[in-house]
C-alpha cells in the first residue's frame, strides 16, 4: 500500500493518525491492524463509502463479532507461545504453567469450542 493511499484513508476518516514530537505520522498496531482490514473489505468489493460506514459505531445494532479474526488472532497467540516454550527450560516452563489460572484455562477452552463450532 502506497502512503498517498494511507494519506487518502486518513483524509477520509478511516483512519487516524498521532504525531511524534518532530511531526513524524506514527499509526499504532490497532491502525496497521485497520489497514488490513480495509483491504480485506475492498477485496471483497465493498466501496470505501460501505467500509466507513462499518467503521461507525452505532447504538442500535449490537457489536459484530469476526470469528474469522479472533481465530486468525488466537492461532497466531499459539504459534508465540509455542515459540516462547521452545526457549524455555522444564523449570521455567512449570513455573510459568502455575501462573496460569484454571479460570483463564477454562475461559480459553469455552472460546475454542465456541469458535469451532
Amino acid at each position: 500500500m502506497t502512503k498517498r493511499t494511507i494519506d487518502y484513508y486518513t483524509n477520509l476518516n478511516l483512519l487516524t493518525v498521532e504525531r511524534s514530537a518532530s511531526n513524524y505520522r506514527y499509526y499504532d498496531k490497532t491502525m496497521i491492524e485497520r489497514i488490513h482490514w480495509i483491504e480485506q473489505q475492498k477485496q471483497q468489493g465493498k466501496c470505501l463509502e460501505e467500509i466507513h460506514k462499518m467503521l461507525l459505531p452505532t447504538e442500535d445494532a449490537p457489536e459484530e463479532i469476526d470469528v474469522q479474526d479472533i481465530r486468525l488472532q488466537m492461532r497466531k497467540l499459539e504459534h508465540d507461545v509455542t515459540i516462547l516454550m521452545e526457549h524455555l527450560d522444564d523449570t521455567e516452563r512449570k513455573k510459568l504453567r502455575k501462573k496460569v489460572s484454571p479460570e483463564s484455562v477454562a475461559l480459553m477452552q469455552s472460546l475454542l469450542l465456541i469458535l469451532n463450532n
